[in-house]
């Protein structure tokens, strides 16, 4: 469950900064970076923040 809602989430911000780009100013695609750049890390050092963020404000777990 808590990693579909992470998915879900990453997808979410990802569409929402590249529409916020092609509205706006293009610099919000720095958004999708940082998106893409944090789903690096969690890959790799296999911790997530949003997955703490969630634990912590909706009490989820796996």
């Amino acid at each position: 469950m808590k990693n579909r809602l992470i998915r879900a989430i990453a997808g979410v911000f990802v569409l929402l900064s590249v529409i916020l780009a092609v509205k706006f100013n293009i610099n919000w695609l720095w958004f999708t970076v940082f998106v893409a750049l944090n789903l690096i890390q969690s890959a790799i050092t296999k911790w997530c923040l949003m997955e703490v963020i969630l634990e912590k404000i909706f009490k989820v777990k796996d």
